[in-house]
């Protein structure tokens, strides 16, 4: 899951700059694993990216440099490639126009995009990221596009280009292009399942209209533009830069697009004051806890809850109205500690489970002699649950039930959740019983998965209505076709696995290691073609972190 934010200002004196900084910084809860922006200066193109969070990579020098009226940024959590600053977003290719791409989700036929890629289009593929796939395959399908209508109009270049890749890509997918001295492309997956909104604000300088997208609708407010709607499924949004004239296009057949967002938005990975498809995330997390709490009286009408406390900070919404519901108090139990990474992002199991105790911490008073229940959004491999339960029980609670706003997660998700192999999932082949054996708790409750799907449906605006949500994590069942068992799973597994994943971390620290050691420079990074950010001085040329320096060099 990632972060992305695409800005053009109708003024070609002012600068995206800031606007991109403060909106990645709203969206730093979507990835923290890397962030960059790339921004366009009367057709020369600046870009800054770098492994670390948008407070770290962004420095006074480098948001000087960052100047134009247009551009894209980034914010990473890696599921596919992995987590090398080469494959650091946006990604570049310098033809047709110069073209950079930022995105949110993961392509599931990958094989065979790279395979097209390289024998038929014959571009190169250079690292393992599906970005640099929909990259080149845009690219190719508007320098195909720009042939033969010659001289006619570009959008309908771009739009054609754009059927290209929803017709070709498959899986989960919002992203934006910037098309140096041409103008910024939104477009989402032919199901929706990666969201992307759209908004707008008059000039400050009464020039005309300034325009945004983003994966949510925080990014918008906090920039204080309109939420004008959210791009449709199987939509593409071009934005001229030379008139301002926003263009839409429905890229397939009606057919071929339904709309299926992704329901683990609204459960955790989104911001509780954004509003998704026509839904308010809040408002869908207080009927989550609304039903939660139905479920824990039909189950246990005897129930013997003193108090409901909530593991922060997702599950605070459904907490508090669940509390309401039982008619029991409502108390904040754990402090957490704001400059610790969420748990779930993380990589590495072992990770997770140190990072646990460095994040909370718990109030004694309201735990002791108490009978506890614990709300969290959802559980999913289970060692946060663990380790928050015996905080609990050291903290004097006599017992302790654990609850979830979602329903069990058992299956691997596919379009950009880092929940890649049953195996590591707490509920892979275990009941509700067994799931709070295995934590340590006295009772587990779960979610339905049809009151999750009524808790958001409730929310809905009847002017955009959706017929289905994608619920694979929950029911295996995968909009785009794909079935558990196929070899797909395995190659997946194979290849994001917490053992997979520490291997290829062990080999990238060694590689940097071996090349210091040596005494020999790490290569000089291209800067994929952009104008030079100059990055922090280092010494000797050895660059820290495995990132390669944003300095062009001519030997």
């Amino acid at each position: 899951m990632c972060g992305i934010i695409a800005l053009l200002l109708a003024d070609e004196n002012e600068h995206v700059n800031q606007m991109l900084f403060d909106g990645l910084t709203v969206l730093q809860h979507r990835g923290q694993d890397a962030a960059g922006i790339v921004t366009s200066e009367r057709r020369r193109l600046h870009l800054r990216k770098d492994n670390g969070l948008v407070k770290d990579v962004f420095q006074t020098h480098h948001m000087a440099e960052l100047r134009g009226n247009v551009g894209l940024g980034h914010v990473r959590y890696p599921t596919a490639g992995s987590s090398s600053c080469a494959e650091a977003q946006p990604l570049y290719t310098n033809y047709p126009h110069g073209i950079c791409v930022a995105h949110n989700g993961n392509l599931t036929n990958t094989d065979e995009l790279t395979e097209l890629v390289r024998e038929e289009l014959r571009r190169h593929v250079n690292t393992d990221s599906d970005s640099e796939l929909l990259l080149n395959i845009f690219a190719e399908g508007l320098m195909a596009a720009q042939d033969s209508n010659g001289s006619g109009d570009v959008k309908d270049a771009v739009f054609a280009a754009m059927e290209g890749v929803m017709e070709k890509c498959k899986g989960g997918y919002a992203g934006m292009y910037l098309i140096n001295g041409v103008g910024i492309v939104g477009f989402r997956d032919p199901h929706g399942i990666r969201p992307l909104v759209l908004g707008s604000r008059p000039s400050a300088s009464g020039l005309g209209v300034d325009h945004v997208l983003a994966s949510e609708s925080v990014a918008i407010d906090t920039l204080n533009f309109t939420l004008d709607r959210d791009v449709r499924a199987g939509e593409a949004v071009f934005i001229d830069s030379a008139t301002g004239v926003v263009h839409t296009h429905r890229c397939l057949p009606p057919s071929l697009v339904k709309l299926s967002p992704c329901i683990f938005e609204y459960v955790y990975f989104a911001r509780p004051d954004s509003i998704i498809d026509g839904v308010s995330v809040y408002e869908s997390r207080l009927m989550m806890g609304e039903k939660l709490a139905s479920k824990i009286i039909r189950t246990h009408p005897d129930h013997d809850i003193d108090v409901v406390i909530p593991i922060p900070d997702t599950s605070r919404t459904s907490a508090l109205q669940a509390a309401y519901i039982l008619g029991r108090p409502f108390r904040e139990g754990f402090i957490k500690n704001r400059y610790i990474a969420r748990t779930f992002i993380m990589p590495g199991q072992a990770t997770r489970k140190k990072s646990v105790r460095l994040k909370l911490n718990t109030i004694k008073s309201e735990f002791a002699g108490r009978n506890v229940l614990l709300v969290d959004d959802s559980v999913v491999r289970g060692t946060t649950a663990r380790e928050i339960v015996d905080m609990a029980r050291e903290a004097g609670a006599r017992k302790v039930y654990f609850s979830s706003a979602a329903p069990p997660i058992r299956y691997p998700n596919i379009y950009g959740i880092d929940i890649p192999t049953r195996q590591e999932l707490v509920a892979y082949d275990r009941d509700e019983v067994e799931i709070a054996k295995h934590i340590g708790c006295d009772y587990m409750i779960y979610q339905d998965l049809e009151d999750l799907e009524q808790s958001v449906l409730s929310c809905m605006s009847p002017e955009q209505p959706v017929e289905q949500f994608d619920t694979s994590c929950f029911s295996g069942k995968y909009v785009t076709g794909e079935k558990i068992g196929d070899a797909y799973f395995s190659r997946l597994h194979e290849l994001r696995n917490d053992a997979a994943q520490a291997k290829r971390r062990v080999g990238s620290a060694a590689n940097l290691s071996d090349t210091a050691s040596s005494g020999m420079s790490a290569a000089p990074q291209s800067h994929d073609g952009c104008e030079p950010v100059a990055n922090d001085k280092r010494e000797n040329g050895v660059v820290k972190g495995g990132c390669e320096s944003l300095t062009n060099k001519s030997d």
